[in-house]
């Protein structure tokens, strides 16, 4: 089941209106993502780190997700510096590791954790029903949003689907292994759980249109910015304004 393990708190970016929050991570994304000079994106990893703080996140959740996006960033320190051109830096055996490489890999890794810890700090503060009318009010198309609170609320029903399939195969004497067999039957298992999630969505579909939906979620849930909103705009105004001004004065250096 998807976990929201950052949903619930009461810290002050828990009590911020989620689509002040959606709008201050993607301006800060986008800004972090087009940094390049190294003052300007440990800036941002800093920034970052101190709103995960104030967001007071559960350190041990916090750092599994970071080490797993960390996992898929280590495959590019062992690729790149010894792929990409630029000046030899060094040797190791008969491939030469390049100070561009280097510089490139350290440039993703530190964008990478800046704008994940923010995401996190941000967005994940939020539950995905509440993301999903806070879209809706931001004039988000609304066929987008109903795709992610539907997607959202029949993946677990999906996974209650694949255990009862994966249960019935290993009743009937499977054991995985490393064989055609095996890997034939796992076809099979998501053969069929296309099949049965494209009929249960015929029917959750029929009995929506049969009590009345129209295309669109209606809810009761308003969204109203309390005074005490207003900081975080003049906050992340001050800083992505200073970090573009640190880009701008060291580049590259």
């Amino acid at each position: 089941m998807i976990q929201e393990p950052f949903a619930i708190g009461g810290s002050p970016l828990h009590q911020t209106d989620p689509r002040l929050k959606i709008i201050l991570a993607t301006a800060y994304s986008f800004l972090v993502a087009v940094l390049q000079g190294f003052p300007a994106l440990l800036t941002a990893l800093v920034l970052s780190i101190g709103l995960a703080a104030v967001a007071r996140l559960d350190s041990r959740a916090l750092f599994r997700r970071l080490g797993l996006a960390n996992g898929l960033i280590l495959f590019l320190w062992i690729l790149l510096p010894f792929t990409f051109p630029g000046k030899p830096l060094a040797s190791i055996g008969p491939f030469a590791l390049s100070l561009e490489g280097v510089r490139f890999c350290a440039q993703i890794t530190l964008k990478s954790n800046a704008i994940i810890l923010a995401l996190i700090a941000l967005v994940a503060t939020s539950p995905i029903a509440t993301l999903g009318y806070a879209l809706h009010r931001l004039h988000v198309p609304a066929k987008m949003v109903l795709l992610l609170l539907l997607t959202y609320r029949y993946l677990f029903v999906l996974e209650q689907e694949y255990e009862r399939l994966a249960r019935a195969m290993r009743m009937r004497g499977f054991r995985p292994q490393t064989s055609l067999h095996t890997y034939r039957t796992y076809a099979y298992l998501v053969g069929m759980l296309f099949v049965r999630a494209s009929a249960r969505a015929e029917r959750v579909h029929q009995a929506m249109l049969c009590r009345g939906f129209t295309g669109r979620f209606r809810t009761l849930k308003t969204f109203t910015l309390a005074r005490r909103d207003w900081i975080w705009p003049f906050a992340a105004g001050c800083a992505m304004s200073g970090l573009i001004m640190l880009e701008w004065t060291t580049g590259w250096n």
